[in-house]
């Protein structure tokens, strides 16, 4: 009777405040209350991210983060009350004045003349511990930099006396034509840049024709990103498998249903690597928060698996995809030779070499040396031809990209420059977009290249070699 009569209450600021701890935890979403203490240890974030807004509105921290509709998925057997229309004003007006973004105004788009220029602006941008969130990597930081650094190993060796007039970016991946052999990787979290999400990114890419991949956890809903296709516009979708397959197959019909073209299923995350940037961001956030050792114990034991990472995935369950879905099987997250092959032997359509953008396993290597591996073995094997290779981490110039393909890479994914460039809006998409465009065809053009085709391993040069 009780929990009946609570449903229907209407509950104060001075009731909600009272409710403010690990053990009784109560929040306030979009005039709404909610008792959130069991779903603490469930929170993807742990349960700091929660406990800083315990007794309070929390409408802010969440709708920069979330897309509204996971409320539904989530908490919604949680609600007991409402707030007044009076306390729900009062706390509205209290959560608009905590923001995850800066106040301060952004320069002049125009300003920005390389794919970097939007990291220093997104870095002002946001708050500290948001802006650990998107720019950390694993422990020390090692791959992380050096994704980045190993495309400086590699000359390029010009041809001239060819005609350049004329060159051409376009491609396709996986048969999709695309402006560019780039396409956005499925990075997450981009309300904590834009108030509008990836759907920023839907339209970015879709006006300049290039493809999205969509994130798992992203944080505006699949079907919000999907319904900004444009037509003709091609989305894939990045998947995380469920230690429940019934939940991962239910995630692949309706990624099927929403019109995503093909599955990047993530394989290098049996567990969340160790972030400690992002760690001790949190940490320096909520001094004043105070977790038991059991609360916090069990908060991190719990929060891995929550989001959806099977340690059980392994090559046995390739034929299960394919079971169930006739979207092509991309593997996201291949780092060594014999995997590449082993996922053409299986009949995917495609390898996606990546480190997670080095928020994994530190000291893994750059991605850009991994590739060379990977197309070594392919060939050796005579499977190149039989399967796309895409990379990611470390693209940062047009000259990575063509580096990338004179390997042998199909196309190539950016995932934080996109979310970085979101601090502009869609406007930030296309000029990434741009810069990227513009600085390729110039090394096509100051590298002898009339069309993508045309790159090969003839114009590399390993400085190690010299």
């Amino acid at each position: 009777m009780i929990e009946i009569f609570l449903r229907h209450m209407i509950i104060p600021l001075s009731e909600l405040s009272k409710h403010n701890s690990a053990k009784d935890c109560w929040i306030a979403l979009f005039g709404e209350v909610y008792n959130v203490t069991p779903f603490l240890n469930l929170h993807p974030g742990g349960t700091q991210l929660i406990l800083r807004d315990a007794g309070k509105d929390a409408s802010a921290s969440f709708s920069s983060i979330h897309s509204k509709s996971l409320i539904n998925y989530h908490i919604k057997h949680l609600k007991i009350g409402d707030l007044s229309p009076e306390d729900a004003k009062i706390a509205a007006n209290d959560s608009q004045k905590k923001t995850l973004v800066s106040q301060k105004m952004l320069p002049n788009i125009n300003m920005i003349l390389n794919v970097e220029d939007f990291e220093k602006v997104a870095k002002e941008h946001l708050n500290p511990e948001p802006w650990a969130y998107v720019a950390a990597g694993a422990m020390d930081e090692i791959t992380l930099h050096e994704n980045k650094n190993a495309f400086k190993n590699i000359w390029l060796r010009p041809r001239v006396m060819v005609d350049v007039l004329k060159v051409d970016t376009s491609t396709t991946i996986l048969g999709f034509p695309t402006s560019l052999p780039v396409f956005v990787s499925g990075a997450a979290m981009g309300k904590l840049l834009h108030p509008e999400g990836e759907v920023v990114l839907a339209k970015g890419a879709g006006n300049q024709n290039i493809i999205q991949m969509i994130a798992t956890l992203s944080s505006s809903s699949w079907e919000e990103i999907t319904s900004a296709r444009l037509p003709g516009q091609t989305q894939f979708f990045q998947l995380y498998v469920h230690p429940d397959r019934n939940l991962t197959l239910s995630n692949i019909r309706k990624v099927e249903e929403l019109g995503c073209k093909a599955l990047f299923i993530t394989v290098d995350v049996p567990m969340l690597g160790l972030r400690e940037r992002h760690t001790r961001a949190k940490m320096e956030h909520n001094t004043n928060l105070h977790l038991d050792n059991h609360t916090e114990a069990n908060a991190k034991k719990t929060a891995s698996s929550f989001m959806t990472h099977d340690a059980t995935l392994n090559w046995s369950d390739i034929p299960w995809f394919q079971k169930h879905t006739n979207l092509p099987i991309v593997l996201k997250g291949i780092q060594r030779g014999e995997d590449a092959v082993m996922a053409a032997q299986m009949g995917c359509q495609a390898i996606l070499v990546s480190n997670h953008g080095g928020r994994q396993l530190d000291t893994a290597r750059p991605s850009i040396d991994v590739l060379q591996e990977v197309m070594d073995a392919l060939r050796k094997e005579g499977l190149d031809n039989k399967i796309e290779v895409y990379l990611d981490g470390g693209v940062r110039r047009g000259t990575d990209i063509i580096k990338a393909l004179a390997i042998g890479a199909k196309a190539v994914g950016l995932g934080r420059p996109f979310l970085h460039s979101m601090v502009y809006g869609v406007e930030g998409v296309e000029k990434l977009i741009d810069i990227l465009k513009d600085e390729m065809e110039l090394a096509m053009r100051l590298c002898g290249v009339q069309n993508i085709e045309q790159i090969g391993q003839w114009l590399l040069k390993d400085k190690s070699r010299l």
